[in-house]
């Protein structure tokens, strides 16, 4: 039993570590407890003969969002991290040979929607643009920035100014918005594709996650070295200030004295908490994986519904076929069946893939094997869904190669079984996240306010990572990380006789006298 009592995070994801290092940088003992052993969660890679191939993220967007990140803690991003901004956002096929590339310069996006689909679809582009920007403003500070949004101040917002409402179609889902907003049908299922960043369905998502098109339309960064660079620069940084970080510790409780969380077992150490910060899928301390004491720390409408899943590769091979960016999407010709089809818990025969070239992106790209990474869209899995069978995974793999080869793209070797991580994996990966690699669903109007915020139910007990506000993705995992630091320290300093904190770099504590807020995810 460790002689010290100490901040404990559990989960070396993005959300945590960005914790770890805030709450670090404030001077707080911090014990960082990992199943895994390497920092960065779903940043994960996987080996190649070519080197670490990315399997998790594969784009940073929102880097005002990092650099905060580093200049909180007196550090500056771009002198631990080379991010070299990307010309092209993404490249875009569709089954009848039609490109197009969305490109850093929205002048060039423009006349790109121009020439491949005419005048009217470049018109209805840069007025979707306008409208995605205005959602953008209009909700960052009351939701993404905010610790705990309040859907009475977005209401607020909203009345402040009534073209935001309208912006928002408040009672269209954002397909049903994209069908209005754009003439050309391929237009309306390249942004509708936006709603699985988020782990959704256009169909069934709302239309304000229009605001993710202006979130890349910002930029795009690619990380010289591969996305995992940043999880490990951010772990470094930590432990300079500090921070312990323990690998392979598979945590098996959390335990409660006086209805405060303060203690956290592993099967080989016992540790004292001051505080308890899960980086976990909420769904785990729901079900009781936790122990007992933890699993109604969250309600049950902050983790259900569940987020879509993904079957994803990663491997080295030489490509053959069309021109490959950095980032390169193949459209099906018929969405709604797809998403028809992950509704229903099934596999598409013909699914949209997603394919990150790892190596492209800076200079050209090796003329032998490459690095990639590419992502099929997946229903969850049942939390006690056995392994993927070899029928399951080759099903997969085929259904890969032959959509690959329909667009003209030959990779050789094929990937194999050994590269494959499918939902059923992702949860054995992530202890009861059912696979969803988003947390909750993103379906409905008020999904947003569903997700459980940094302080759960239970004292002493918090929350980050993709699972919580403001949701998946690294930018807002991140940004979650920031609140759940916040209130720690806000928490611990309320309730302490002693001066507030100061963070240098500009983040400090709530006065001794402001009490916790309560949070939204105590709400049944």
């Amino acid at each position: 039993m460790g002689a010290q009592a100490s901040d404990i995070i559990i989960g070396a994801g993005i959300g945590g570590l960005s914790a770890a290092l805030r709450l670090a940088h404030a001077g707080r003992k911090v014990t960082v407890l990992e199943r895994h052993g390497a920092p960065g969660g779903k940043l994960r890679t996987l080996p190649s003969a070519f080197g670490p191939v990315d399997a998790g993220p594969t784009v940073l967007t929102m880097r005002p969002v990092f650099e905060a990140l580093f200049a909180d803690v007196g550090e500056s991003l771009s002198d631990h991290l080379t991010l070299t901004p990307q010309r092209i956002l993404a490249r875009h096929y569709w089954p009848d040979g039609t490109m197009l590339d969305l490109d850093a310069d929205s002048a060039q996006s423009a006349a790109n929607v121009e020439a491949a689909f005419g005048t009217r679809a470049r018109d209805d582009f840069l007025r979707f643009s306008r409208r995605a920007q205005r959602l953008y403003d209009g909700f960052d500070a009351p939701m993404m920035q905010a610790a705990q949004p309040s859907s009475m101040q977005v209401a607020g917002r909203v009345l402040r100014d009534p073209g935001l409402a309208r912006a928002m179609a408040p009672m269209r889902s954002l397909a049903g918005m994209l069908r209005q907003e754009f003439a050309e049908p391929r237009l309306a299922q390249l942004f509708g594709r936006y709603a699985t960043y988020v782990g959704g369905s256009p169909y069934a998502s709302p239309a304000i996650l229009g605001l993710i098109w202006h979130a890349e339309a910002q930029g795009v960064w690619r990380i010289e070295g591969g996305m995992h660079r940043l999880a490990a620069t951010i772990a470094r940084l930590a432990e300079a200030r500090g921070a312990e970080f323990h690998y392979g510790a598979d945590v098996t409780g959390i335990e409660v004295a006086s209805g405060r969380a303060c203690t956290v077992r592993t099967a080989t150490q016992t540790h004292q908490a001051t505080s308890v910060l899960f980086n976990g899928d909420p769904n785990a301390l729901r079900t009781g994986t936790l122990g007992q004491e933890a699993r109604h720390a969250v309600p049950v409408r902050a983790t259900l519904p569940r987020s879509l899943s993904a079957n994803v590769l990663a491997f080295a091979a030489k490509p053959e076929g069309p021109a490959l960016a950095h980032h390169t999407v193949f459209f099906n010709s018929d969405p709604e069946a797809e998403f028809r089809a992950l509704a229903r818990g099934e596999t598409y025969p013909d699914p949209t893939l997603y394919i990150c070239a790892q190596d492209h992106g800076i200079s050209a790209p090796p003329e032998g094997s490459q690095r990639f990474e590419i992502i099929m869209n997946a229903a969850p899995c049942p939390a006690d869904a056995p392994s993927s069978s070899q029928m399951d995974q080759t099903t997969c793999l085929t259904i890969i190669r032959d959509t690959l080869s329909r667009h003209g793209l030959r990779l050789t070797p094929a990937p194999g079984a050994d590269a494959l991580t499918t939902p059923q994996m992702f949860n054995h990966l992530f202890p009861q996240s059912h696979g969803s690699l988003y947390g909750r669903s993103p379906h409905g109007m008020m999904a947003a306010f569903a997700r459980p915020t940094a302080r759960t139910r239970l004292p002493g007990l918090y929350l980050a990572g993709g699972g919580a506000h403001p949701g998946a993705g690294l930018p807002m995992a991140t940004l979650s990380g920031r609140h759940a630091a916040e209130a720690i320290l806000t928490d611990r300093t309320s309730t302490s006789p002693s001066r507030p904190m100061v963070m240098p770099g500009g983040m400090s504590t709530a006065s001794a006298t402001m009490a916790p807020a309560p949070s939204r995810s105590s709400d049944s």
